[in-house]
């Protein structure tokens, strides 16, 4: 789906769902195919821009809300141009369709076809045959006769739940919009299934160009006015939203009826025990998970206890080391210090028997002195008993020379 374009005249707009904001705006759309000449100078071509700036210039004072090429060849170039509102398009037709353009630099004149876009829509007759032909429909059954309406390109954002701060389309609104046309028996938003995608293999979460996310939508009639009053509304319409602040956006969107039994009984039943199939494998799977996230926990435990033992009897190893080698420094210095003891107690020894040696010896002198003393003060004696009786001698002999 194109991306929303602005709104400048919403004149022609018709209300769709008020409360909401939503509008359909009739589809101002135009095909205009300009015809090329043939080109005679090799390597002189002929602009595309130049092209469209001329097509702008022939609406005199009226302009395209968007123009852009869809199509570009050797023979022609087809743009897709849309105005404002749907009273234009005949006045722009009247200004392009049979009408010519002369390009500077070339002497062919480039002929213009104009006409209205034709949109792909589905008729009366489309549903009411294809319903009518298919083998595998019972009309009589809902969702297998013309019931359903299969829009797609829808935004987000403009069937979200007001002030829910969700972006998500509800199935709530989609109700509020439709039933304008008539009393809904059914809708389908797939992608607020989470089981949808597995189910079927398709991506419901489609983005237009602008960036925004739209989704994909079925709404089920309970009457068939209701279903026709509902694809004459949207027949030629594009999807208008109008916010708070006046400014208005349109998106074109998809409409066609469903040829699926998308919202038959035997698909919604078909659809639920699919479901249901995939909700018990998703809870086998998220057991699985469990179990194995429970056993990658234990696992992991058990590591973290063993990593503890290890790091304990690391510690217990690093500790008895340690405990060896302070016991082994203890060792030593003991033996260090007996050593230094026993070297102290000898060099005292020494010192003590040096000592007593020289106290013997001391002694021993002492002794010889004395004994020395006393031989002297003997030989003293001796010599004065000596001296004595020599003296006595002398003296007896001198007196005896006297008397003579």
């Amino acid at each position: 789906m194109a991306a929303a374009t602005i709104v400048h005249d919403a004149s022609e707009a018709v209300e769709l769902c008020a409360s909401y904001g939503l509008y359909l705006k009739p589809i101002t759309k135009m095909s205009i195919s300009v015809a090329l000449p043939q080109l005679k100078q090799p390597g002189k071509s002929i602009s595309n821009w130049e092209v469209m700036e001329r097509l702008k210039g022939m609406v005199q004072t009226h302009q395209f809300s968007t123009l852009r090429i869809s199509k570009s060849t050797m023979d022609f170039i087809r743009f897709e141009g849309e105005v404002e509102n749907k009273s234009l398009v005949k006045s722009f037709l009247a200004c392009l369709d049979g009408k010519t353009i002369k390009l500077s630099g070339f002497s062919d004149i480039l002929k213009v076809r104009a006409a209205e876009y034709k949109i792909d829509f589905p008729t009366r007759h489309d549903w009411d045959s294809f319903f009518r032909d298919a083998k595998d429909m019972n009309e009589t059954l809902p969702g297998e006769r013309p019931d359903t309406i299969h829009l797609e390109g829808l935004p987000c954002k403009w069937f979200a739940l007001k002030d829910s701060g969700s972006e998500k389309p509800s199935e709530e609104v989609l109700v509020k919009v439709f039933k304008k046309f008539g009393e809904i028996r059914n809708v389908d938003i797939p992608m607020l299934d989470p089981y949808r995608e597995e189910m079927t293999g398709r991506n419901f979460h489609t983005f237009s160009f602008g960036g925004h996310l739209n989704f994909e939508a079925y709404v089920q009639y309970r009457e068939y006015v209701g279903f026709i009053k509902a694809m004459n509304a949207l027949r030629g319409m594009k999807l208008m939203y109008k916010g708070d602040d006046g400014k208005a956006v349109a998106c074109n969107v998809k409409v066609s009826f469903d040829s699926t039994k998308h919202l038959s009984d035997a698909s919604i039943k078909k659809r639920q025990l699919e479901r249901q199939k995939l909700q018990e494998l998703e809870q086998q799977r998220e057991e699985q998970k469990r179990r194995e996230k429970e056993a990658e926990e234990k696992k992991k435990e058990e590591e973290r206890k063993l990593k503890e033992l290890e790091e304990l009897e690391r510690e217990r190893k690093r500790e008895e080391k340690l405990r060896k080698r302070e016991q082994k420094q203890k060792d030593r210095e003991v033996r260090r210090n007996k050593k230094k003891l026993e070297k102290m107690q000898a060099e005292e020894q020494k010192k003590l028997q040096e000592k007593i040696r020289l106290e013997e010896r001391k002694l021993l002198l002492a002794q010889r002195n004395l004994q020395s003393i006393r031989i002297i003060a003997e030989l003293l004696s001796r010599a004065k008993v000596t001296l004595k009786s020599c003296l006595f001698h002398i003296i007896s002999r001198a007196t005896k020379n006297e008397n003579r």
